[in-house]
């Protein structure tokens, strides 16, 4: 839920219990009103009443005429209240309603069940008029229950009506007042998706109000202390490929100028062995053939791991010849797998280091999907401009959704872990129906590492 509405519906439920307690303390305080009218009323009767007994005993009032309710109707002003005198020694019984009902609005159902329940209209109140010490009659008063709840509800529809009103425009003004006090929010939400996606160096500017700057300020440092971490784990990672290339260079160079002599003197030295048995021992002659045939095989195998760990063409003849020369090898060892090599722009405009770093990227793919893949189909797309290099592998082999199974696997993890020490962007999708595509991008001048 947006946090304006939920701020605003906790506002306005609060305001609507508040309306609420504020009707029932209406209601309850039209009740003691009623009520004390009543009492009023009650008090003034019995007065007047007891008053009218004592002019008809010394004589200046007729007994008939009691109790006479006439002085009490012209000077009361409540509504909705009923008299009657039941004699007990004296005078007749005699009722009167006062007041004219005046024009009032007729109350819902639910309004009225609930008055009531919870309020009891409807109040009655018995008096006895005494004189000289005996009980003349009981005066009993009853106020008007429809009257009472018709009245009530006139009173609570008004503040309702004016509540409703405030709280409508107060919710506005509150609306209105939120969403700009919570404008920064957006910008740092749209700051912290920039920094998700790797813009580091993104800054969230800096806010009048004191907890978003506190906000702003410690996501500003968490940004600076994760890209000052970035950077030095790319430095390293950059040492560590560094070595990497060294010591394959090491490896290369060993194999070529030690295994090589050796493989190269055992090879003669069969061939030598074989044409001498030709001609004194024959017996020996198959054998002598035999490991040269096996000098041979180990000669083949040293040379394609040469291959891998130092490519002569890469160096030699540059980027575009070693990858034609390296899918080429890979079509003689997968001859079912057709290999599709594009390449765009000019691969001299790169560096030595970066033109190393795409042949190990496009080995190390080509690898993982002669080993897990089981594709029929791949194809590589190099795009060099000005500004970056863009890698595409695509294949069709059997991967149907991510993450890979069994985790990225030794070989993505090595070419995540080599783009990111590029400060390039590595991501994996899957090709339809299946497949899988490997995107890469690379600054121009991330060659400048020595990688």
């Amino acid at each position: 839920m947006n946090l304006q509405v939920h701020l605003l519906s906790r506002i306005t439920v609060a305001a609507l219990i508040c309306l609420l307690a504020t009707s029932g303390w209406v209601l309850l305080r039209h009740q003691q009103q009623i009520s004390q009218n009543a009492q009023v009323s009650s008090d003034a009767l019995v007065k007047q009443l007891e008053f009218q007994l004592l002019r008809i005993n010394t004589g200046y009032q007729a007994d008939k005429q009691f109790p006479d309710f006439d002085l009490w109707k012209q000077t009361s002003h409540t509504q909705g209240i009923c008299l009657h005198y039941l004699p007990d020694a004296f005078g007749v019984e005699r009722s009167l309603c006062s007041g004219i009902p005046v024009q009032t609005t007729n109350p819902p159902d639910w309004f009225d069940q609930g008055c009531r329940r919870f309020f009891h209209p409807g109040l009655i109140l018995q008096r006895n008029i005494r004189f000289n010490g005996k009980n003349a009659g009981t005066l009993t008063i009853s106020t008007d229950p429809e009257l009472a709840i018709a009245q009530a509800w006139d009173a609570v529809s008004n503040l309702l009506g004016l509540s409703l009103v405030t709280i409508l425009t107060v919710s506005v003004l509150l609306y209105w007042l939120i969403s700009r006090a919570l404008r920064p929010a957006q910008q740092i939400v749209n700051g912290l998706e920039r920094i998700r996606h790797g813009d580091l160096a993104h800054r969230i500017p800096e806010f009048s109000l004191q907890e978003w700057a506190q906000t702003a300020t410690a996501i500003n440092q968490l940004a600076a202390t994760q890209q000052q971490l970035l950077n030095e784990r790319q430095q390293l990672l950059s040492k560590l490929i560094n070595s990497q290339e060294e010591e394959r260079h090491y490896l290369a160079r060993e194999l070529h100028d030690e295994f090589g002599q050796y493989l190269t003197g055992i090879q003669a030295l069969a061939a030598s062995i074989s044409h001498s048995a030709g001609q004194t021992c024959p017996a020996l002659q198959a054998e002598a053939q035999q490991i040269g045939s096996y000098t041979q095989t180990l000669h083949d195998s040293l040379k394609n791991l040469l291959q891998r760990l130092r490519p002569a063409e890469l160096e030699e003849l540059g980027l575009a010849t070693a990858l034609h020369s390296m899918l080429a090898v890979w079509h003689r060892i997968n001859p079912d797998t057709l290999y599709h090599l594009q390449i765009s722009g000019d691969c001299r405009q790169l560096s030595a280091a970066l033109s190393l770093s795409l042949y190990r990227l496009i080995q190390e793919g080509i690898t993982n999907i002669a080993k897990h893949a089981g594709a029929g189909n791949v194809e590589i797309d190099l795009a060099i401009n000005s500004v970056n290099v863009c890698l595409r592998i695509a294949d069709n082999g059997i991967l149907g959704v991510l993450p890979l199974p069994g985790g990225s696997g030794l070989g993505v993890l090595g070419m995540r872990e080599r783009v990111s020490a590029l400060s390039g962007q590595f991501s994996l999708a899957v090709a339809q129906p299946h497949g899988l595509i490997i995107q890469i991008s690379l600054p121009l001048n991330s060659g400048k590492a020595d990688i």
